[in-house]
């Protein structure tokens, strides 16, 4: 499962870092004149063609190549993936090792906080936050959105690892010796949960990936013209009737993109579980 899922995660980090070249690539098989970018108006604006020849997959409304903007998405969509992902972990890691060592009041109040992330449904809760934060669509916004609303479960996980740690000898003879609670966290616990910590970062990136194409689909993530990402491409599918006009590749293709990057990253965050985590790693 974990070579699956990893060389998914390879086709779509070559599509990230190399996009032109894939694209040169494509059009020296096809025999076109030039390699199409993401923004390359290569057909009449306001219709959307069937694929050909020389465009694989049609072209989309604004006339941009349908295939090119798949590839160029992958970039956009790894990195908010990616750096949403980071800023979770980091959260829910700070949360779920302060919360786990202080215990008492302190762990009763971010527990609390905790819960509040928890039961509020994510999407309603992303809504929420794209709307209050300043500014318009970007991709740092998005980051930031995802990142502060996705760390609750982390936090969850850490903690209780950290429960466990704390009670073992190493740590209770750190203490006997004078160690402040910040060389103890950084030097006997932090080691010890992030095996955990990292396994479960592989399956947020994945919970990030959707999370992303969830508020691009709804018209909030990052503009179109700008940045290409596979979600956004689903929302100009979807305002220009994609599907009911006939240009099915324009849906099928970032869809099917999305599905198999989130399969990519779920196969190797599960393998990687099973690796680090005595209690399910094969004997």
């Amino acid at each position: 499962m974990g070579m699956l899922g990893l060389a998914i995660l390879i086709v779509f980090a070559a599509m990230a870092a190399f996009p032109a070249q894939i694209m040169w690539v494509f059009s020296t098989i096809g025999g076109w004149d030039y390699p199409y970018g993401p923004h390359d108006e290569v057909a009449s604006y306001g219709t959307g063609t069937d694929p050909s020849s020389e465009h694989w997959l049609g072209t989309d409304s604004r006339g941009n190549d349908v295939l090119a903007r798949v590839i160029y998405g992958a970039r956009i969509s790894l990195m908010i993936g990616t750096l949403a992902a980071a800023v979770s972990m980091a959260l829910g890691s700070i949360v779920g090792l302060l919360s786990g060592f202080w215990g008492g009041w302190r762990d009763e109040v971010l527990m609390r906080v905790t819960d509040v992330f928890l039961v509020l449904p994510w999407l309603v809760l992303m809504i929420v936050f794209v709307a209050v934060l300043p500014g318009g669509p970007s991709v740092i916004k998005i980051v930031i959105v995802i990142g502060i609303t996705g760390w609750a479960g982390t936090a969850r996980i850490v903690r209780t690892q950290v429960l466990s740690v704390k009670k073992r000898a190493f740590v209770e003879r750190a203490k006997s010796v004078g160690a402040g609670e910040f060389h103890i966290i950084r030097k006997h616990i932090f080691p010890n949960v992030f095996p955990l910590i990292f396994a479960n970062a592989i399956l947020t990136v994945a919970l990030a990936i959707l999370s992303e194409s969830a508020l691009s689909f709804l018209g909030m993530g990052a503009a179109a013209t700008v940045d290409v990402t596979w979600g956004n491409m689903l929302e100009d599918a979807l305002n220009a009737q994609a599907m009911y006009n006939g240009f099915y590749l324009w849906v099928i293709m970032p869809g099917l993109c999305i599905v198999f990057l989130v399969m990519g990253f779920t196969f190797i965050g599960y393998a990687l579980d099973e690796i680090f985590n005595p209690r399910l790693r094969k004997r």
